[in-house]
């Protein structure tokens, strides 16, 4: 799993299940956001969460 924190505190994660999917989660632990799809590229995954809104980069 990849991780980053934005400048909103939000913690958005890069995780694979059966394929690749991100989730957006508020500082409260609140999940805001997620994929609606997984990708079988972890970067078309990216890619997605970008456009999203993903600001940060997941190490």
């Amino acid at each position: 799993m990849s991780s980053c924190k934005d400048r909103s505190g939000d913690t958005w994660e890069i995780y694979k299940s059966d394929d690749w999917r991100w989730r957006r989660t508020a500082p409260n632990g609140r999940i805001v956001g997620a994929s609606t799809q997984g990708y079988s590229n972890k970067q078309d995954c990216i890619d997605n969460a970008r456009r999203n809104g993903m600001t940060c980069t997941p190490s």
